[in-house]
C-alpha cells in the first residue's frame, strides 16, 4: 500500500513537471514568434520628416556624382534602413557612417549593414543630425526638407572646402547647385521610374570675401584684390599700383579660385588659385609658370 502510494506521488510530481516545460516551451516559442523584425513603412511619421527611400538609381547616381572613392568618409543625415552607408561602402569601398533618430531603424540599417558583410565599414548611430558630429566628412547625403537643409546650411558651409554634399529632392536656398542630376525629371522631388528622381550637388566653397594683396603678376609689383562672395560665386575689383581698376568675376569650386580680368596690357587673363587659410598661391591660365601669392588683409 505504502509502496503504490509512493508509485503514485511520484508519477503525478513527474507529470506535473512534464505540463510545466511543456507550458514554457509552448509559451517561449510564442514569445519568439510575437518579436517580429522591425519593418518600416513608406511615410512612416520620423523625428522630422516621414520616412521614403531614396531610389537605387538616385543612390548611385548621388555617389557617382560625388565621385566617392575608398579614401571618402561619407556621412548620411538621416539614413532610415542604411541604404545610402551601406551602397557607399559595397559599391565603392568608402567608409560610410548613418545618423538615424529612430533606434529600430538603426538596428535594422545595423543588421542590413551585417547582412550585405559591409560592417566593417559602415557605422549606424543612433543620434540627432543636428547635435551629432560630422565635421570629418568629406561627404554627406541628405534626403530632408529644404527647411532642414536650411538649417543644416550654416554647418556644411563651415565644413573643409572642397567637401561634397549631396541631396535628393530638395534645395539650400539661395546656396544655388554646382550640379543637378537628372534636371530632365520636372519639378522638385518627382521620382521617374527611368530616372529615379532628381537630386542636387555642391562643393563646400573656400572663403574668400575681403582684402587681399597680390604679388607676382607680370608687370605689376603690387595690386591690391577685394572680393565679394555669394557662396560659390564671387566678384570685385583689381586695382593697380597706378590706382586703376577693374572688376573680376569669378567662381570657387572648393578650394580652388577661378578669376577671370584683364591684365595692364589689356589683356585677358584668368587667375587660377589654391585657397589656404589667408593665402591663395595661384598662377595665369595663360601662363602657368607664373606664380602669384596673394595674402589677406583683412
Amino acid at each position: 500500500m505504502r509502496q503504490d502510494f509512493k508509485l503514485r506521488h511520484t508519477l503525478g510530481r513527474l507529470l506535473l513537471s512534464s505540463f510545466a516545460l511543456g507550458f514554457f516551451l509552448s509559451n517561449g516559442a510564442h514569445a519568439q514568434a510575437d518579436k517580429k523584425t522591425y519593418e518600416p513603412t513608406i511615410a512612416q511619421a520620423g523625428k522630422d520628416v516621414i520616412w521614403v527611400p531614396t531610389p537605387n538609381d538616385l543612390v548611385v547616381k548621388m555617389l557617382e556624382t560625388a565621385k566617392v572613392t575608398p579614401n571618402d568618409l561619407v556621412y548620411d543625415l538621416g539614413a532610415g534602413d542604411g541604404k545610402i552607408p551601406i551602397q557607399a561602402a559595397r559599391q565603392l569601398g568608402a567608409r560610410a557612417v548613418g545618423i538615424e533618430f529612430n533606434p529600430d531603424m538603426a538596428n535594422l540599417a545595423r543588421q542590413h549593414a551585417q547582412r550585405t558583410g559591409v560592417a566593417d565599414k559602415v557605422t549606424i548611430v543612433t543620434g540627432d543630425i543636428f547635435e551629432e558630429d560630422f565635421s570629418n566628412a568629406t561627404v554627406v547625403t541628405l534626403y530632408l526638407l529644404t527647411s532642414l537643409n536650411l538649417k543644416l546650411k550654416p554647418t556644411l558651409l563651415n565644413m573643409k572646402p572642397g567637401t561634397r554634399v549631396v541631396s535628393n529632392s530638395f534645395m539650400m536656398g539661395a546656396w544655388e547647385p554646382d550640379l543637378i542630376i537628372n534636371p530632365e525629371v520636372g519639378g522638385r522631388g518627382v521620382i521617374s521610374p527611368a530616372t529615379g528622381g532628381r537630386g542636387y550637388y555642391w562643393i563646400v566653397p573656400a572663403k574668400v570675401q575681403g582684402e587681399w594683396s597680390l604679388t607676382g603678376l607680370p608687370g605689376i609689383t603690387t595690386a591690391h584684390l577685394s572680393l565679394q562672395q555669394k557662396f560659390q560665386k564671387t566678384e570685385g575689383t583689381l586695382t593697380f599700383g597706378d590706382n586703376r581698376s577693374q572688376r573680376v568675376i569669378g567662381k570657387l569650386n572648393g578650394a580652388q579660385l577661378t578669376l577671370t580680368f584683364k591684365d595692364a596690357n589689356d589683356k585677358e587673363q584668368t587667375f587660377i588659385g589654391d585657397v589656404a587659410g589667408k593665402k591663395i598661391h595661384a598662377s595665369l591660365k595663360e601662363s602657368p609658370t607664373t606664380v602669384m601669392t596673394a595674402v589677406k588683409l583683412h
